[in-house]
């Protein structure tokens, strides 16, 4: 009876703490005019530190005006600040103009302006709007610039970025095929190529100069610099700011990501890719000819989820250009794309390093298991999204169902042999160190690992780790919805709170409700056999305690921190609970005989003891030499 009262107190106790909590968020929370007074503020400050750095960064370089053919003094005055290259700027081309190609897949508009993409817009996806529905555009507005800082012979600094080109677009066979050339004579120039074929996402993209050996200092690199502004393609910018990341690969097939933060940087060695990933989507450059030592920035936009809504990360790439005899030749290529893992493994370029999928066997779990089998199920198949996880549950857990089995079986043993356990603690209340020992000969003699029933659980860890990986990761989710989800890859709020909670959002999303109801339905279930198949070991913490404490914790845990999760993990591990609830209902009471185990421990008794295990020789040496410290502490 007192227990139930404890159970009920403890309940009431979680719902008015959960209570006040809510209150004080309401009461704290910022009014309208505060808002928008610190919008305004954080506006004038990030307005005034791009004037401070525009100033800094100001170089001597006139604004490049096209001169008029013929014209003789304004050539010399175009030489005097552009050296060689004020040949460009006697071009028709020398003026705002912009160069379009575009597949099925994507749309790519570049400007002689720098000679670099100026807009990359994906087809086949749409971002997340509240009112309207557009494409996703991993670059556009001057969110991002492809530069090679030019040094030339003559001591002067040149910018691309700043400089014309002059575009040619042909074709081969069905590739698109535009060069854009920085002139410094009609046989003198550096180029930019890009090769689009049909029906993909990677971009061939070669820089190579011809004749500027005399014009360009190729006595040390130059530097290209690639920069990108990553803007918000998903509904929780929370878990889009957790999952852009710039990543790279380096030396021997080796892979890192950089950590963001203003003034911090990765300068790795034989990069062979720089990848700019946001959640879903990547913008990635990669060259067949490692660069020798890069700079890598990364730096997070967004630091208060309700006034930065526009962009998410700034990433930034510098890397070397080495001269060969004289001129440059780089073979790369750009990719801009989704954050699909069977897209991106199929260019072979290790692309696919980028999703974050866990590290050793928690990653090959995904690689080998999760992403085959759901791919399986929801593509060839055919199903919704949601009953493909359904279906994809219930196979893994009826595949772990045998783990489940023995880890109950143990419990079942352990439960059986509790009296005796309990006698025995009793007989030896006042000689731990003689109860531990003829605690190990009972179960040894009645053939019962103490630890059997722990190995199972750990084996099943890796797997539940691995979801937690899989899901938000998962590319077929976005935008898919079932039931009341409207997206699987975001959360699905059914309450749109009018202030903020720390650590839960401002939101309820009911899939963790379902998810949090039924672990607690599970634990319930369980922890009474925990509890009497594991007696109370002297010095040990109390575990019928600590389980009645986590019976309420961890379903208030993945209330909590799941809220803001994708609906497709909460989704999974709802079903999850239901069917080990199921499972375990069915070996309980239908495969598992109490009778049966205790005549089979009764029977193993009569026999010859096995010779214990390492583990258990070990354990027992453990617990000796505790009670010989003890005993030698308590007679100093």
């Amino acid at each position: 009876m007192e227990e139930k009262k404890f159970d009920l107190n403890s309940i009431i106790g979680f719902v008015l703490i959960f209570g006040i909590l809510i209150w004080i968020m309401y009461q704290n929370q910022p009014s309208d005019k505060e808002i928008a007074a610190e919008k305004a503020k954080k506006e004038l400050v990030a307005k005034q530190e791009a004037q401070a750095k525009a100033d800094k960064t100001k170089t001597a370089v006139l604004p490049v005006v096209a001169a008029t053919p013929g014209d003789t003094v304004q050539l010399a005055q175009l030489q005097k600040t552009l050296g060689g290259f004020a040949y460009s700027a006697t071009l028709p081309s020398a003026k705002e103009g912009f160069t379009t190609i575009e597949n099925e897949k994507i749309k790519l508009k570049i400007a002689n302006k720098g000679g670099f993409i100026v807009e990359a817009t994906l087809k086949g996806f749409e971002r997340f709007e509240k009112d309207s529905k557009k494409l996703v555009e991993l670059i556009k507005d001057n969110n991002s610039n492809l530069n090679i800082q030019l040094q030339t012979t003559d001591n002067r600094t040149l910018n691309s970025k700043d400089l014309y080109f002059e575009p040619t677009l042909t074709k081969n066979g069905e590739d698109q095929i535009l060069t854009m050339r920085l002139k410094a004579g009609a046989n003198e120039f550096l180029e930019y190529k890009y090769v689009l074929k049909p029906n993909d996402y990677l971009i061939g993209f070669d820089v190579r100069s011809q004749g500027l050996n005399k014009v360009l200092n190729s006595s040390k690199p130059l530097d290209l610099v690639w920069d990108l502004k990553s803007y918000r393609n998903e509904k929780s910018i929370a878990i889009e700011k957790r999952y852009a990341q710039l990543e790279y690969e380096y030396g021997d097939e080796k892979y890192s990501s950089v950590s963001d933060g203003v003034g911090k940087e990765d300068t790795p060695e034989k990069v062979s890719y720089v990848a700019f990933k946001q959640h879903f989507f990547a913008a990635i450059l990669a060259t067949d000819k490692p660069f020798e030592k890069s700079k890598l920035q990364s730096d997070a936009l967004v630091k208060d989820e309700k006034i930065d809504t526009t962009f998410v990360k700034q990433f930034k790439a510098t890397v070397p250009l080495a001269f060969s005899n004289g001129e440059l030749d780089y073979k790369m290529s750009l990719y801009f794309g989704p954050a699909d893992y069977k897209v991106l493994k199929s260019y072979d370029k290790n692309f696919e390093k980028i999703i974050p999928l866990g590290w050793g066997i928690f990653g090959w779990i995904n690689k080998l298991i999760f992403i085959p089998l759901f791919g399986f199920l929801s593509s060839t198949i055919g199903l919704s999204l949601g009953i493909a996880i359904i279906i994809f549950t219930i196979i893994i857990k009826l595949a772990m169902s045998p783990i489940t089995y023995k880890s109950f079986l143990s419990q079942a043993k352990m439960k059986v042999l509790r009296p005796e356990i309990t006698e025995l603690g009793e007989k030896f209340k006042k000689d731990p160190m003689k109860k531990q020992q003829e605690t190990m000969k009972l179960y040894n003699k009645a053939g019962v690992n103490p630890m059997a029933g722990c190995i199972p659980a750990l084996i099943q860890l890796p797997f539940m780790y691995a979801s937690f990986q899989f899901f938000p990761a998962a590319f077929e989710l976005r935008q898919k919805s079932f039931l009341w989800a409207d997206d699987l890859s975001s959360f699905d709020a059914v309450v749109k709170l009018p202030f903020h909670i720390p650590l839960y959002g401002d939101h309820i999303s009911l899939f963790p409700i379902l998810a949090a109801i039924a672990i607690f339905f599970y634990m319930k279930m369980t922890s009474g056999d925990q509890q009497m198949a594991a007696p109370q070991q002297e010095g040990m913490p109390d575990m019928a305690k600590m389980m009645k404490i986590m019976i309420y914790v961890s379903p208030l845990m993945m209330l909590i921190f799941f809220n803001s999760y994708g609906a497709g993990l909460s989704l999974y591990n709802f079903i999850s609970n239901l069917i080990t609830i199921g499972i375990m209902y069915v070996i309980k009471n239908y495969i598992v005989d109490s009778d049966k185990i205790h005549a089979q421990i009764q029977e193993n008794k009569l026999k010859e003891p096995k010779k214990q295990s390492k583990f258990q020789q070990r354990l027992q040496e453990v617990m000796e030499q505790q009670e010989a410290a003890k005993a030698q502490k308590k007679n100093k």
